[in-house]
């Protein structure tokens, strides 16, 4: 199968499972339109949108695996923001979602903010309250956001996070939210399924943070910039994240300990409060 044929092949798999396009379209959290672009070869899909729309019609581990290597054969795929905003951040959750519910093994090393996945309702609406939405685009982005958080109590998957001791301290919302943002993520550490790292900012490093990315099942990176969201397909640029990830990994606090830092900052929050 090659890359031009990749859309038509879609749409045959569609068909021969008698679903209608609108069904598979509501599926994989896309329109139908878009649907009908990439059926009719007018545009090329990316290698989530493959997978959203493998997941929505249903198919074989082997079929899955002989069309996302076609889909993974295009090149690295950016996605501008601008356009993410013009679909919709509801509608982006909910494709995230669903390939989150397709992943095993989720990795994530973040350096700005806490993960998505662990956020508490006031850290989400802050996050998405300074992407200048509409009362209801804020409102249908924080739902579809907390509705991927189920995922963490799924059976069979298993949630890596990394982060800095520096998401802890950022000030995104006000100090006494912030308190509640770190006692979930105690909570959540505490998980069979989880394991939340801290990266100290007095521990010595070889390696820089540089920006947030997320390993899933070590097939795909998504890496997040200032104007666009990147997929990195290729196995040899996966190598490379997976081998940062895992550097940082070693020299993280875990368990115990990391849970002893979090507290840390949360008492220090709490204390300022007292005394201001």
């Amino acid at each position: 199968m090659n890359k031009s044929g990749l859309g038509a092949a879609l749409r045959e798999l569609r068909e021969s499972s008698g679903l209608e396009a609108k069904a598979v379209a509501r599926g994989a959290a896309m329109s139908r339109s878009k649907l009908s672009k990439i059926e009719n070869g007018n545009a090329t899909p990316s290698v989530t949108d493959v997978d959203c729309i493998l997941r929505a019609v249903g198919v074989s581990d082997e079929v899955k695996l002989e069309y996302m290597a076609a889909a993974r054969q295009a090149a690295t795929e950016v996605t501008a923001w601008r356009l993410i905003r013009r679909l919709g951040y509801s509608r982006k959750q909910q494709q995230v979602q669903a390939l989150e519910s397709q992943t095993t093994l989720l990795c994530l090393f973040q350096p700005s903010l806490i993960p998505g996945l662990l956020q508490t309702p006031e850290y989400v609406r802050a996050v998405f309250a300074r992407r200048n939405l509409t009362d209801v685009q804020l409102e249908r982005a924080v739902g579809a956001r907390l509705a991927r958080q189920t995922v963490l109590y799924s059976e069979g998957k298993q949630f890596r996070f990394i982060i800095t001791e520096s998401v802890l301290r950022w000030l995104v919302v006000p100090p006494l939210v912030m308190v509640g943002q770190l006692d979930r993520l105690i909570s959540v550490s505490r998980l069979p399924n989880v394991d939340i790292r801290v990266v100290a900012l007095s521990t010595p490093q070889v390696d820089f943070p540089g920006h947030s990315f997320s390993i899933k099942d070590v097939r795909t990176v998504t890496v997040e910039t200032v104007h666009a969201e990147t997929v990195v397909p290729d196995p040899r640029d996966v190598a490379l994240y997976v081998s940062k990830f895992d550097g940082f990994s070693r020299t993280a606090l875990v368990g115990d300990e990391m849970r002893a830092a979090i507290e840390c900052v949360r008492d220090e929050l709490l204390r300022k409060q007292e005394t201001g």
